[in-house]
């Protein structure tokens, strides 16, 4: 898995592994009120660091707002693809926006599909992960010319002046979120800690490392039981991979999955086995439970994003790199931590955000 927009790793590439690719979907919800805004020209504003688009948010001042939403996963997934899609839904609607979305997009209809938002009218294309980045020529097309994009950034996708790109750094959260369990480890007299994941490749196996990194800064003896199940989705395969790490004596579980999650987590609840959620905020969630929440959701960072948008702030052609301990997220918390581990944690976040702790250094160092 892993949110939206991760270099190398980036959150919105591990987003979009999150969920199945399947046949292509869509719908739409309509929002009442329209907000209107100036008639924009073809020429934007331009900044020191990009362009804001003449007439934001109503770039294309037809008198409306409409926001177009591409997914390449299944937007009520619960997780990473749903929040984005909600978090869109929830500030549009307050703003009297309207919403186009369309999940489990395949990468090879990503293009066609944004032409097809442009077609509608929207004044912003906005891809849920990084892999629909085929989709991004139609930004240079004329059936685009008065659209703004929204693209969750990786490596492989360059930057335009057509688009932003949003990223963040997938070590600074994985750490963290290894630190935080070994502060639960280490008062719980636990030594050993569990991964399970989906496919082996880069953003997992660099995920597993900076967790089991961020676990042996707390626990220096500390182990981490590592089950790739080729499968961020497949529940019945989670669930043997999270018994197997049960049955070898893991205390703390990370379920790094997409539509799997809760089945692990569930397992690892009937045996009272510690929790992280991979993404969102689920401290308060009853069924499955979560200890820790790790918070890196694609859904967070669009919504900043859309913040900037309605306020006419939002600059293509540049990329917002999302800092943990120096943007509201990434961030990791502990759900019911005892003042002790909520200060400790606390500092090593503002410590990462200050650059005191270099966090490549230390996954490199304690991650192997």
């Amino acid at each position: 898995m892993a949110a939206y927009y991760r270099r190398g790793r980036s959150t919105a590439a591990l987003t979009a592994c999150l969920g199945a690719l399947a046949l292509a979907g869509c719908a739409s919800n309509d929002a009442t009120a329209p907000a209107p805004a100036a008639a924009p020209s073809d020429a934007g504003a331009k900044t020191d660091g990009g362009t804001v688009l003449a007439g934001q948010p109503d770039v294309n001042g037809d008198g409306k707002v409409v926001i177009g939403v591409l997914s390449p996963g299944d937007i009520n997934d619960k997780g990473y693809y749903q929040s984005f899609v909600d978090t869109a839904q929830e500030f549009a609607t307050a703003q009297g926006w309207t919403i186009i979305k369309r999940g489990s997009v395949n990468t090879s209809e990503a293009l066609n599909a944004a032409r097809a938002l442009c077609q509608q009218k929207v004044d912003m294309v906005a891809l849920g992960a990084s892999e629909l980045r085929d989709a991004i020529p139609a930004s240079e097309e004329p059936v685009c010319a008065k659209t703004a994009w929204y693209v969750p950034s990786s490596d492989n996708i360059p930057q335009t002046p057509k688009i932003v790109l949003s990223t963040d750094e997938a070590d600074q959260s994985m750490l963290a979120a290894g630190y935080a369990a070994g502060l639960i480890m280490k008062d719980a007299g636990h030594t050993k800690a569990g991964f399970v994941t989906g496919p082996e490749a880069d953003f997992t196996t660099g995920a597993a490392a900076a967790f089991k990194a961020g676990i042996k800064l707390v626990v220096p003896d500390g182990t981490v039981v590592t089950t790739y199940t080729g499968d961020l989705n497949d529940s019945a395969k989670a669930k043997e991979a999270t018994q197997a790490q049960i049955s070898q004596g893991v205390k703390v579980i990370y379920p790094y999955l997409g539509g799997a999650t809760d089945a692990s987590a569930e397992l690892a609840n009937s045996k009272k086995v510690l929790t992280l959620t991979p993404g969102t905020d689920r401290c308060a969630s009853t069924r499955p439970t979560f200890d820790i929440s790790v918070l890196f959701s694609p859904g967070d960072y669009f919504r900043a994003a859309l913040e900037d948008f309605s306020e006419a702030k939002l600059q293509m052609g540049v990329e917002k790199v999302w800092t943990l301990g120096v943007d509201p997220f990434p961030t990791v918390k502990i759900c019911k931590p005892t003042p002790e581990q909520k200060e400790k944690l606390d500092t090593f976040i503002a410590d990462v955000g200050s650059k005191k702790i270099d966090t490549k250094a230390e996954v490199k160092r304690l991650g192997s």
